[in-house]
């Protein structure tokens, strides 16, 4: 038997025991040569921007223009507000700023009325102040009686009194008018207030209608016709088409050999085979757990390393001539070519 066996062995060819081991050391070798050229991670997902559309006013909803899921063009109507008490509060800020205006001319014209009313006083004060002085010559020579001169006297501080009053009601009026008689109506402070108003009351008219800010899908949603929506409440979400790009969590071991512009290749679940050229358009500045509602307290209790991963932004550079629609959330596989050379910013590609 073990002649048999010596004999077996005698009969492998020497190439054989000599051409083993260097494939065994040449696979390994491509693998490393391979790794140290690029990285790859199947964390990673597809991002867009999502908004959460609201209105900026309170008011019931008389029209829901888009349904759930339905793709809508920046500008194209959302949804409707009655704008009845917004026209009505409109109206009464108008009327209001006529009101201080018409209130500014009426001061204006008591202050000339007033300047009239103290020109009369100051000319009745000087025939008074005559008066009085011819009286007090007379009654030094006792050519009048005493009671003359008091009348006299009473005369002068009555002219005296008007005079008073009117400069008094000439400064009230312009003290209306911020103590200047001469501004102008859209200088004083009450007529900015209520120009201000009217303004506020114009943009909330403009707000009863709601218009989508930017391409993209309406998302879940149940607005209807007769609800009730307060300001700042989301009435809808909705995601857009411009920019999407992948969002890779790469373990932190990897970030050595990132850099900002290394070329990378996408693929998603969705459509297997099929590849999308991307960049590395930035690398977060720390773990996404240290964004998490509860971080980790690594201070406390018993400790367990565990490997974190980085979020990395990969904006997309081009499809080809893919059709296919990139929708937020899926599942997407990322290689990143560490030797190649670094990419410049390009516009992202739209998911539709």
């Amino acid at each position: 038997m073990n002649a048999q066996m010596k004999t077996a062995a005698r009969r492998v060819p020497r190439w054989a025991w000599i051409a083993g081991p260097l494939l065994v050391a040449g696979f390994f070798g491509w693998e490393w040569y391979g790794s140290s050229r690029e990285v790859d991670t199947n964390n990673a997902y597809v991002k867009a921007e999502r908004i959460m559309v609201s209105a900026q006013v309170g008011g019931r909803v008389v029209e829901v223009a888009v349904a759930q899921d339905a793709p809508v063009r920046k500008g194209q109507l959302l949804f409707r507000l009655d704008d009845a008490p917004l026209k009505i509060a409109l109206d009464q800020a108008e009327a209001r700023l006529a009101m201080v205006d018409n209130q500014a001319s009426a001061s204006r014209a008591q202050v000339q009325g007033a300047g009239s009313k103290i020109s009369a006083a100051a000319e009745a004060e000087r025939y008074a102040q005559q008066e009085v002085t011819r009286a007090q010559d007379l009654a030094r020579r006792q050519l009048i009686p005493r009671k003359t001169l008091d009348d006299a006297r009473h005369a002068l501080a009555e002219a005296r009194s008007q005079r008073a009053a009117a400069e008094a009601a000439q400064s009230q009026a312009a003290s209306a008018l911020g103590g200047n008689a001469s501004i102008a109506s859209n200088q004083l402070p009450e007529y900015r207030a209520a120009l201000a108003a009217v303004e506020k009351a114009r943009f909330d008219l403009s707000q009863a209608a709601v218009y989508a800010p930017v391409n993209g899908e309406v998302g879940n949603h149940d607005l209807q016709a007769g609800e009730y929506l307060n300001p700042g409440q989301v009435a809808m979400p909705l995601v857009a088409t411009d920019p999407v790009w992948i969002e890779a969590n790469f373990k932190e071991t990897d970030l050595a050999r990132l850099r900002v512009g290394q070329p990378a290749q996408v693929t998603v679940d969705s459509y297997p085979g099929v590849k999308w050229t991307a960049r590395v358009a930035s690398i977060a500045p720390t773990s996404g757990s240290e964004f998490s509602v509860l971080p980790a307290q690594n201070a406390t209790g018993n400790w367990v390393k565990v490997v974190q991963r980085i979020p990395v932004r990969l904006e997309l550079v081009s499809r080809g001539d893919n059709p296919q629609v990139l929708r937020s959330g899926i599942s997407a596989e990322v290689k990143v070519d560490l030797a190649g050379k670094a990419m410049a910013p390009s516009v992202t590609v739209a998911s539709h």
